[in-house]
């Protein structure tokens, strides 16, 4: 678990350094933003994945990078140090961050 969060807290901080549209304070934001992402993720999604399955089957499931993408702009409205232009980034930022997460785990 810990190894999955500081995956995530360094992904989190080089995709919003590589990305114009993300700003990301720091890296002990970095680490803030996967703890409440992973957070967010565990209490939000599943409400929003099952409110939302018609439409995910609809779509062969690609909606869920759309969920990814809000959860991500949630985030960004609780956190001081992190800064989404807006959903197109937001949407961007979650496909490198499912990408990413693809590769370590």
């Amino acid at each position: 678990m810990l190894w999955s969060l500081l995956v995530n807290s360094v992904g989190i901080f080089i995709i919003g350094y590589l990305l114009a549209g993300v700003e990301i304070k720091n890296f002990l934001t970095a680490l803030g933003v996967a703890i409440l992402l992973a957070v967010v993720n565990t209490l939000v999604k599943p409400i929003l994945v099952f409110l939302t399955f018609p439409i995910t089957i609809l779509t062969f499931g690609l909606f869920i990078l759309v969920i990814n993408a809000l959860m991500l702009m949630l985030v960004d409205a609780l956190v001081d140090g992190l800064k989404i232009k807006h959903f197109g980034w937001a949407f961007l930022y979650s496909l490198l961050l499912s990408i990413l997460n693809l590769g370590f785990f």
